[in-house]
C-alpha cells in the first residue's frame, strides 16, 4: 500500500484565483472543505462529525434519498414543461379562433 505524500506548507497555502461571484466562493470554500477533510481522514486526525459525515455519504439511505430527490427535480421540470405548452396551445387556439372569426367576416373581437 502506498504511503499517501507529506503535504508541504507551500501546498497548503496555494493561491486561488479570487471568486467572481457569491456562487464561485462558496464552491471555493466547499473545495477547501472537502480537501481538508480529506487530509484530515487520511492522516486519522478527523473528528467523529467527519467521519459520521462521509459515513452517511456512502449509505444506501443516502443514495436512496438522492436518487428520489433528482426524480422529484425531473418530475418538476415536467410538469414546468407541460404548464408552458398547454399555455402555448391556448395561444394558438386563441389565434386559429381569430383567424376563423376573420376568414367568415365577423371580425376580431376588440381585447377587453
Amino acid at each position: 500500500m502506498k504511503k499517501a505524500k507529506a503535504v508541504s506548507s507551500s501546498d497548503s497555502s496555494r493561491k486561488m484565483r479570487p471568486a467572481l461571484s457569491p456562487e464561485a466562493r462558496e464552491n471555493q470554500m466547499i473545495s477547501l472543505a472537502i480537501d481538508l477533510a480529506e487530509k484530515q481522514l487520511m492522516e486519522g486526525t478527523a473528528s467523529s462529525q467527519v467521519i459520521t459525515h462521509y459515513l452517511k455519504l456512502g449509505s444506501t439511505k443516502e443514495r436512496i434519498e438522492k436518487e428520489i430527490l433528482e426524480k422529484q427535480k425531473d418530475l418538476i421540470e415536467a410538469k414546468t414543461a407541460t404548464l408552458q405548452s398547454a399555455q402555448r396551445i391556448e395561444e394558438l387556439y386563441v389565434k386559429a379562433m381569430d383567424a376563423f372569426r376573420s376568414y367568415s367576416g365577423q371580425g376580431v373581437p376588440p381585447d377587453d
